[in-house]
């Protein structure tokens, strides 16, 4: 029977649908200049046409024994991961919001705790976002290995054979099979990223795997495993679902209470210190991208080992990664070597020494730069901005507002603007009054007026946004009322 075939008799039989439980709070800066805390690298398009989430969320059969996916992503991503989801039709059962980053333990536990209190036996498919699996079929059928282990109480974690010895991984020794179930595995233990002799050795020994970080559970049995090894963190999740409160289509988790969860992945606060762990074994073409070298492996090189995207004329270069944005990059007599060129930011690395990108992206935060955070594009709720120039007492943006989204109402103590539509049609409200500005129409808004920018159109509305006056930080801006309940 395939894989299909047999998550369809699931279903039928009446066994609990597997719920997909995606986590996307990574920060992703080992893919630094691309990936910022503002857009970070599972909602960039790295691998496919769709970004790493939207490849993450379609992998999940709905019509066939799961459910509707259920999202736990940062705060400031939520209208990014809405709109993306929208983009390839899903709709999920809820994105769950943190209101600050405490690590996959946490986000799991309310996760599952959100579930139990609609499906008192949810079995959870949980899965990082920022992953690639080039084998799903491979996935799916080792979904089914598990399913049987999972069902009878094991908290179940995929294991990836490995194919080298590589540092940068967990590791997962296996033991006995639970249960005498069939392509299922016991685990003796986990070990977190070894030097590399010590990985050569566990590939070596057949009986180590990589951590996929990939799990298939009863909700039920990890908050029951959470209360008897982390009680603190079970509260804390606990209080933070009872405190929540919806907006929109989010669910947020409390701040206060959610803050008080110990900071801990799921394989610290209970895989490591359970007996119900077990471990099926996959090879799925998988991979963390978890830096440029490992997104060089994953994607198709040239005749002299080069992936070279974008603007890129490379001559004697051999084995690199080279990638630009936007501005010609030129490369001659280069070997193994990382160069990724964005609007604001070159990166250029040693391929042994790229995994040390998260260096820079703290140095950069110890300096208070922005380009530890922000693009030079913005995304937002209605569209996004860019910044083309900025000088002494003026900044100018092309800002570009989605079909039927507009921005907020909303006034400035400190500057001026004035707006020139490039394409579409702009809906002006400026101090009570309604005017639409057509392309190559300009419109003034003075200090202190009251505004809002919307598109009633059916393409995108551009415009450039000349700004002026004493002071032009995004901090001065004054809503009086939101379309996304911004406050």
């Amino acid at each position: 029977m395939d894989t299909v075939a047999s998550l369809s008799k699931f279903h039928e039989e009446g066994s609990a649908q597997i719920h997909p439980v995606v986590l996307s709070g990574g920060a992703g800066t080992r893919l630094w200049p691309l990936s910022r805390a503002s857009y970070p690298k599972q909602l960039l398009q790295l691998v496919s046409e769709r970004s790493m989430l939207q490849d993450t969320v379609a992998r999940n059969l709905n019509d066939v024994g799961f459910a509707a996916p259920l999202v736990v992503c940062n705060e400031g991503h939520r209208f990014l991961v809405d709109d993306q989801l929208r983009q390839i039709g899903v709709t999920p059962q809820a994105i769950l919001l943190e209101p600050l980053a405490r690590n996959t333990g946490p986000a799991i536990a309310a996760a599952a705790l959100w579930l139990l209190a609609r499906d008192p036996e949810a079995m959870m498919l949980v899965q990082p976002s920022d992953h690639i699996i080039a084998a799903p079929e491979a996935f799916h059928a080792a979904v089914m290995r598990g399913l049987a282990a999972a069902q009878a109480g094991n908290l179940v974690t995929f294991g990836i054979t490995p194919d080298r010895a590589d540092s940068g991984y967990g590791y997962i020794q296996a033991g006995e099979t639970p249960g005498g179930i069939d392509g299922v595995l016991g685990v003796e233990r986990f070990v977190e990223k070894p030097d590399l002799a010590t990985a050569q050795r566990f590939v070596e020994s057949g009986a180590f795997f990589w951590n996929s970080g990939i799990f298939l559970m009863n909700a039920r049995t990890y908050i029951s495993e959470l209360a008897r090894i982390n009680p603190a963190m079970l509260e804390a999740c606990e209080g933070a679902i009872r405190d929540g409160k919806q907006d929109l289509a989010f669910f947020c988790l409390c701040a206060d209470t959610f803050s008080k969860a110990p900071s801990l992945s799921i394989d610290h606060a209970v895989m490591e210190h359970t007996s119900l762990a077990a471990v099926v074994p996959v090879d799925m073409a998988w991979s963390d991208v978890g830096s440029w070298p490992a997104l060089r492996g994953v994607a198709a090189s040239d005749s002299d080992g080069n992936v070279l995207q974008g603007d890129v004329l490379a001559h004697r270069v051999h084995n690199s990664y080279i990638r630009s944005e936007g501005r010609l990059v030129a490369a001659v007599g280069l070997d193994d070597v990382v160069v990724v060129a964005t609007h604001d930011a070159v990166l250029v690395a040693d391929a042994g020494s790229a995994s040390e990108v998260s260096g820079v992206v703290a140095a950069l935060r110890e300096q208070n730069r922005p380009e530890a955070q922000q693009h030079v594009v913005c995304h937002r709720p209605w569209g996004n901005y860019r910044t083309v120039d900025a000088g002494d007492r003026f900044q100018v943006k092309r800002i570009t507002v989605k079909p039927g989204e507009r921005l907020s109402l909303q006034k400035h103590y400190h500057r001026a603007e004035h707006w020139v539509v490039v394409c579409g049609t702009a809906m002006v409200e400026c101090a009570g009054k309604q005017v639409l500005v057509s392309e190559n129409e300009s419109f003034y808004i003075p200090i202190g007026a009251e505004h809002r920018l919307e598109n009633p159109g059916k393409v995108p509305l551009q415009l450039i946004e000349v700004q002026s006056g004493t002071y032009l930080g995004e901090d001065d801006i004054v809503r009086l009322s939101d379309s996304y309940g911004r406050s």
